[in-house]
């Protein structure tokens, strides 16, 4: 979301234009599609990550602007509040020791990052959620300084008509009302990216849309929100609620809200860029002079601005991504499933079990989505999201048919697992980068622990401490970033501790210890 966009000359009449643009772009796809103009994939990982900046108080900050000004790295871009940013790695080939390169690039980034962070009394946090987050953290007045941001917020208080409400009923209840969109920023993710054919486009979809619900299940990381222990992966009811520009009387009528999972299986690409623009209104109305159909008509390859930037403000768990390099148009999925955190390993971890069940799955003979209900999909999307690592998953009977109930835990590990493997392996991925990082999902698997288990955890044990509601969720967090900063998986992390003799690591040891295995120089 950090592109900058300009926000004059929008008026009324702008709407009718911007549809017909649309139809423009989306028959501009059609015609691309039908000519098989698209590039070949090149096998190349993509990754963003969504962080947090916090003080050695656990309490958030919101100074993203000075951050960045010290960071002065066109690898981090702002987001939607000031107490967040996102970290861009350069794509890498699909092959060899991909993940470990990754994972050193990444510790080297986000170690220089938190050292000019640490110039103006802040931290990088890599967390679903920040469980020290408060209604007053979050509102227009956090909105990082970016034309887009004001102007999305603007639309969608427009289209809403009255404040956005938040209801989550999880362990406890959230109950809040927000007059901006700026909840939504509590929710930092992972974004994965993964450049397909067209003919491809379809199958490596409806696999991502299968497996969104074990993802999150082994990867949660945000059971707290405004102070509240809600779900275990709060982010998409958080993140649908706070962007949701229905009022009561249309979500009645089961007008479908802007962040969904979806509601079937699709044939073609063109199917989720056209329902999205047959489901939802536009919201920033920016004409761009280039006409599609008269680009196609010279020969040229046209940049579907209008598609792209409405596409942009449909939230799929899964979305499509349509853009031209180099003069050569391509497909990505972009999958948005996966919170940030909690370690670098984690996230390899996460990345690499995606990457390989993805191909694993659009490979099958008998695609799981040809033995799934789209609605059982759903519904299991909802369960992880509810209940985490310890989710119940419904899932196709292997060589029996049917779909019955179980644990994720033993999805993963008696049969996902081997077919992550498997993928990795048709990517071309060293055996030792394959089984470092799957052996981290196992390990998840075999001690039912994530990021999420371990927050809730550390934050009873904190109460049982003595520590009341704010200071447990103060000092959980406190704790959370010494762990993240020591590199090791999740899994391994342990509970208790005295609250009594907290240490926070000095400037030196936290030199020392960075952000795990490889903290590199300065360079971004």
């Amino acid at each position: 979301m950090g592109e900058k966009v300009a926000a004059d000359g929008i008026g009324l009449a702008d709407r009718e234009r911007y549809r017909r643009k649309l139809q423009e772009c989306l028959e501009g796809l059609a015609r691309l599609l039908g000519e098989k103009r698209f590039d070949r994939p090149k096998n190349l990982v993509g990754l963003e990550i969504e962080l947090n900046l916090a003080g050695a108080d656990g309490l958030p900050r919101m100074m993203n602007s000075q951050v960045l000004e010290r960071i002065a790295s066109q690898d981090f871009q702002t987001e939607l509040a000031r107490c967040n940013l996102e970290v861009n790695i350069t794509p890498h080939r699909l092959h060899g020791q991909v993940f470990e390169q990754l994972a050193e690039e990444l510790r080297t980034a986000l170690a220089y990052a938190d050292r000019k962070a640490r110039e103006v009394a802040a931290r990088i946090v890599m967390i679903g959620i920040l469980p020290t987050l408060d209604t007053t953290d979050l509102t227009a007045a956090s909105l990082s300084e970016n034309d887009r941001y004001f102007l999305l917020n603007d639309e969608m208080r427009a289209a809403r008509g009255e404040d956005f409400a938040l209801d989550i009923q999880g362990v406890e209840r959230l109950v809040a009302r927000s007059p901006s969109i700026a909840p939504e920023a509590a929710c930092t993710s992972v974004q994965l990216h993964l450049q397909v054919t067209p003919g491809r486009f379809a199958a490596v979809w409806n696999a991502a849309q299968a497996l969104a619900a074990v993802q999150v299940a082994v990867g949660a990381n945000s059971p707290f929100f405004f102070g509240r222990e809600l779900w275990r992966e709060s982010r998409p009811p958080v993140f649908q609620q706070a962007t949701d520009t229905r009022p009561p009387e249309l979500q009645a009528q089961g007008v479908r809200p802007r962040t969904w999972f979806g509601e079937r299986w699709i044939d073609s690409a063109y199917d989720l860029f056209a329902e999205n623009v047959r489901y939802f209104p536009p919201l920033l109305l920016l004409c761009g002079t280039q006409h599609p159909l008269r680009v196609l008509d010279a020969g040229g390859v046209p940049d579907l601005a209008e598609l792209v930037l409405h596409n942009g403000t449909v939230y799929r768990w899964n979305r499509p991504v349509y853009a031209v390099v180099d003069g050569v148009p391509h497909l990505r999925v972009e999958n948005r499933v996966l919170p940030a955190g909690p370690t670098v390993a984690d996230v390899l971890a996460n990345t690499a079990f995606y990457y390989g069940l993805v191909r694993a799955l659009a490979e099958q003979p008998r695609p799981v989505w040809t033995r799934l209900p789209f609605t059982a999909a759903a519904e299991n999307f909802a369960a992880a999201c509810r209940h985490g690592i310890d989710a119940m998953l419904r899932w196709p009977r292997p060589g029996r048919g049917g779909v019955a109930e179980i644990p994720v835990t033993r999805l993963v590990r008696q049969e996902l697992l081997p077919l992550a493997a498997a993928g990795l392996d048709a990517w071309g991925v060293e055996p030792a980068d394959r089984d470092r990082y799957l052996g981290i999902i196992e390990e998840r698997c075999a001690r039912r622990t994530n990021g999420a288990s371990w927050q809730t955890a550390a934050y009873h044990h904190a109460r049982e401490q003595g520590l009341d509601r704010g200071a447990a969720l103060a000092e959980m967090t406190r704790r959370y970033v010494d762990l993240m900063r020591s590199g090791e998986p999740v899994h391994t992390w342990p509970v208790a501790w005295s609250a009594a003799r907290r240490t926070v690591p000095s400037p030196r040891r936290a030199e020392a210890n960075g952000w795990g295995r490889g903290e590199g120089s300065d360079g971004g």
